[in-house]
């Protein structure tokens, strides 16, 4: 691997997963108190989305894609053995991603096709940097991954057109939502599986029964979530879409227990990641009743959206900044009660009015868990991300990937 020569300026700029974990933890815990306070009509938005449509974009487009480039600008040094994107490149990408939500909020006062530029380029800037990255260190096969990026990158300008064209996103909220998805399924089943074998191989011995390795079963699992993903985007109320959806909900869960989740019960990083997981399935078949008329669609949306893409998102942000800032892979109680305010937030939120609390519905809530948990988030990774690593203080000497 090539060296890597200490890295002089700020520490927040020495690895991609500092700005990104840090900001998209930040921008969570902003963006829900204000959609509530918008919601109740507390305060005034000044974009020209629609506000429904600005916090679903945001939650996808603003959100999500500062974890996919905190991750991918993490985990494509490991891959390349090339040197991590660091300094002034680093720190101008994050500040067009920062230019984005704010221009996605109305401050610039800019015309929507400029919004759009400006909010679009983000994804394309990440997809450049990871190609010339991977081609650099001849890695050719996980040039592959440009693909799940520029097709979100094409999703978020199909989102800002609809907007524009029809005055509501349809399409583009369910291609961004069931892009994230399939990231975590195809992402969550290299490291899932990986991390429960090295610790199982560490705890119990090489001998311990593993994780199945990636088989063709996990190819059909993967094939039938695309298809069922790609038919509930174009036509979710469909029969045929509600029988992909189904299925695909059943071989995510077979594929999930051939992951060994109940052996790792002392280890609550392993099991977040297990969790979030099983939101996937979950959504999904709770998306194909819907398309029979059995269940409701917003519910599978928040489902996804909270549980599985909140949570995978948070549990890899846990579980890379503490291996990547030289810090022992162990949760704590803030981390843990974190994760599971998360997950309880997808639960109120779908359970709506139904839940037995008078004074609350179930957006207001899942809203107040969501804040908790980022704000407990933030009250443990921001130090860590914020200074240089403590073992060598060099922020570039981050351990193995784990």
């Amino acid at each position: 691997m090539t060296s890597r020569p200490a890295f002089t300026g700020p520490a927040l700029f020495s690895y991609g997963f500092r700005p990104f974990f840090g900001g998209a933890s930040i921008f969570a815990l902003i963006v829900v108190p204000v959609w509530l306070l918008i919601w109740e009509g507390a305060l005034e938005f000044q974009g020209h989305f629609p506000i429904i449509d600005w916090h679903i974009h945001e939650m996808i487009f603003g959100y999500g894609s500062a974890v996919l480039a905190g991750f991918l600008f993490t985990a494509v040094p490991n891959w390349t053995g090339r040197m991590p994107i660091k300094g002034w490149p680093l720190a101008l990408l994050f500040f067009v991603w920062i230019l984005g939500r704010l221009a996605l909020w109305g401050a610039l006062a800019a015309a929507p096709l400029v919004v759009l530029a400006v909010d679009g380029i983000f994804l394309l800037l990440v997809a450049a940097m990871i190609a010339r990255e991977v081609i650099a260190g001849k890695n050719w096969r996980n040039l592959k991954v440009l693909v799940p990026v520029l097709l979100l990158a094409a999703g978020n300008v199909l989102y800002h057109l609809e907007v524009l064209l029809v005055g509501s996103s349809d399409y583009g909220r369910r291609l961004g939502i069931a892009l994230l998805v399939f990231l975590i399924v195809l992402i969550g089943g290299r490291i899932i599986p990986s991390f429960t074998r090295n610790w199982l191989a560490k705890e119990r011995g090489k001998e311990a029964p593993m994780p199945v390795a990636f088989a063709r079963f996990d190819g059909l699992c993967l094939a039938v979530g695309a298809m069922a993903m790609i038919g509930w985007v174009l036509a979710p109320e469909a029969s045929v879409s509600g029988l992909l959806l189904l299925l695909a909900g059943v071989l995510h869960v077979a594929r999930l227990t051939r992951w060994r989740g109940h052996a790792v019960l002392a280890s609550p990083l392993l099991v977040m990641l297990h969790l979030a997981y099983f939101f996937v399935p979950i959504g999904l078949m709770v998306s194909g009743f819907a398309a029979f008329g059995l269940m409701e669609q917003v519910a599978a949306v928040h489902l996804l959206g909270i549980g599985a893409v909140g949570g995978m998102t948070v549990a890899v942000m846990m579980r890379a900044s503490l291996g990547h800032t030289a810090r022992p892979l162990v949760a704590g109680w803030v981390l843990s009660i974190g994760f599971v305010l998360l997950l309880l937030a997808a639960l109120a939120r779908i359970a709506g009015n139904a839940l037995p609390l008078v004074e609350f519905d179930g957006v207001h809530l899942s809203g107040g868990l969501w804040i908790l948990s980022f704000a407990l988030l933030c009250l443990r990774l921001l130090p860590w991300l914020l200074r240089a690593n403590p073992a060598r203080r060099n922020p570039n000497s981050a351990p193995s990937p784990s």
